[in-house]
């Protein structure tokens, strides 16, 4: 089983953001962040869980998403996205990004566990350290906020 650790943050909600990853697997460790010029906490925390997905090669394993946001951890747990996606997510905030992790989920053995954030988590600590110090320098464009938020 993969675990997979993942936390996304924003300074201003909206403003720069970031988010940050750890996966692990046996003895193996990987971190992943990366910071954007504009955006919002639940488009970082989703888009954390998503990049998280994207690294993984191997379609066969488990996966276990350990993440401190009710809003991702919730939609996929109590099934909202599913009637979201059934109404091609009218009027739903972040469906560019839904629509791009309900392929991956569906590709993966997929399991959240939500973990309450700055509690003492080591694993989770580091994703909010990633996150945070993403957002310092090389900050990308949220394309999809953008024209969200342009349209």
């Amino acid at each position: 089983m993969i675990k997979i650790y993942t936390d996304g943050s924003s300074r201003g909600n909206p403003g720069p953001g970031g988010y940050g990853i750890v996966l692990l697997y046996k003895e193996k460790r990987k971190e992943l962040s990366q910071g954007y010029k504009l955006t919002t906490n639940n488009r970082m925390e989703l888009t954390a869980v998503i990049k998280a997905l994207e690294a993984i090669k191997n379609d066969t394993l488990e996966i276990k998403i350990f993440s401190d946001s009710k809003y991702v951890v919730e939609s996929v747990e109590k099934g909202w996205i599913w009637n979201w996606e059934k109404k091609n997510f009218k009027k739903k905030l972040n469906s560019d990004l839904w629509k791009i992790f309900i392929p991956l989920y569906k590709k993966f053995k997929v399991k959240f566990q939500w973990v309450k954030g700055h509690s003492g988590n080591i694993e989770n600590e580091r994703c909010d350290e990633l996150a945070n110090k993403a957002q310092e320098s090389n900050l990308i464009e949220d394309v999809g906020y953008l024209k969200a938020s342009t349209s």
